[in-house]
């Protein structure tokens, strides 16, 4: 069974793992299974990361829980695997085979006597920004991250825990559960071996202004569609215009939405072909008339997603238009414009849809918290494969990829990560 604060001031372990994704789940999976021993620091309330996010994945579009489950068992029940959360790299000193990491681990206000009961939210009066949904809609100031959270166990958003008014959850809590004057906790980790998994972060689409996100309402990101199709959303499934709530009826895809592009993301984020003709297969399931419209430079499907897209093309109603999106304006009654140019016929067209979503590229989250350490990253911000300090990159620390990439690839990361602990 997982400890998730420590009692004592310093820890010890085989190999720490920077991130608790999928990627970082895997890699100390993997590493505790054969008899090592792991330790995973996430810095929100809840490991599970942006799959945790998702609607379902492709191609066999089966919901996160099919993974992340499986993980969740693997992990309650092998005491190799400690499980930080709120936690945080401030240092690492040292060489490969004997590193020193202080970590820092914030308080959560909630200790390990919650048993997710709910009655602590049923009383609070204060409400906050739901980031699991990207701030779609709101919860309580003391909440449970999502269904599978890991630790099962509520969290007080820390801007409230000092509000007199979270004392009636305090009371309201029967178990004695709720602390609101924990404090800050640093720890030392002694480890053998670090793999940064600190995965990604969709690009800002507000800086691609003329594609008009955060001015037209009814201009999404492909990140927000996954919530707006899950059944724990903020509109529980049903995928709505936002800004009436109206069915859908013609919906247009929007690729390489700052990616492939020099003045933004130059790289191609690999996935994003793939993610839009999964999300419109959300739409199609929901509205069978709806009309589907996709603008992509070219459509990347390498090898057994091929298939994935010739069902598509096989779709009367699903249009292909080859042609970047170079604006996007607004319609009649909420509608939105997409202006393009035909890059097969030079025709310069207009479309208009529904709603518009953009397939936002893939960022590393390094480009915000890169290693604190002299670890080798490429000019986008990814992990050099090539680094040669002892911090492993795995997942899309290291270059965009898929789920299923994803976990292949820290299944390798943990090997490396195993042989450079046992230097020691």
């Amino acid at each position: 069974m997982a400890l998730f604060e420590p009692a004592e001031s310093q820890i010890t372990a085989d190999t720490l793992v920077v991130g608790g994704g999928i990627a970082g789940m895997t890699t100390a999976i993997e590493t505790a299974e054969v008899g090592k021993t792991a330790i995973i620091v996430e810095k929100e309330p809840s490991i599970g990361g942006r799959v945790a996010r998702m609607f379902q994945y492709f191609p066999k579009m089966c919901p996160p829980t099919c993974g992340i489950e499986i993980n969740l068992k693997r992990l309650r029940i092998n005491d190799n695997v400690r499980v930080l959360t709120l936690c945080e790299v401030e240092k690492i000193s040292g060489q490969p085979g004997d590193f020193e990491v202080t970590l820092k681990i914030s308080p959560r206000f909630v200790n390990d006597k919650c048993t997710m009961c709910g009655e602590c939210a049923k009383v609070c009066d204060i409400e906050r920004d739901n980031d699991f949904n990207y701030g779609l809609d709101k919860t309580k100031a003391i909440y449970l991250p999502h269904l599978m959270a890991y630790p099962p166990r509520y969290v007080v958003d820390p801007a409230h825990a000092g509000n007199d008014a979270m004392k009636k959850c305090v009371d309201a809590c029967e178990y004695g559960a709720i602390e609101l004057d924990m404090q800050p906790q640093t720890v030392t980790a002694k480890v053998g071996a670090i793999v940064w998994a600190t995965g990604w972060k969709p690009y800002d689409a507000t800086k691609i202004e003329n594609l008009g996100y955060g001015q037209l309402p009814n201009v999404i990101t492909n990140v927000i569609m996954e919530r707006l199709a899950s059944e724990n959303g903020p509109t529980e499934g049903k995928v709505t215009r936002p800004s009436d709530g109206k069915e859908i009826t013609k919906i247009g895809f929007v690729q390489c939405a700052g990616s492939r592009d020099e003045n933004h993301l130059p790289y191609c984020s690999s996935i994003c072909c793939m993610a839009s003709m999964k999300q419109a297969s959300y739409i199609r399931e929901q509205y069978p008339d709806a009309e589907i419209h996709m603008f992509y430079i070219d459509v990347r499907s390498p090898g057994r997603w091929e298939d994935f897209y010739q069902t598509r093309q096989e779709d009367e109603k699903f249009h292909f238009h080859r042609g970047k999106v170079a604006r996007i304006t607004a319609g009649d009654g909420g509608n939105v414009i997409l202006e393009a140019e035909n890059t097969l016929t030079g025709e310069m067209t207009k479309t208009e849809v529904d709603m518009a979503v953009l397939a936002t590229g893939m960022q590393p989250n390094n480009v915000d918290d890169a290693p604190p350490v002299d670890t080798k990253l490429d000019e986008f911000g990814f992990v050099d494969p090539d680094n040669t300090n002892g911090v492993i990159g795995t997942g899309t620390a290291l270059r965009p990829v898929d789920v299923s990439a994803s976990i292949q690839d820290s299944t390798g990361a943990a090997l490396k990560a195993i042989i450079i602990a046992g230097r020691r």
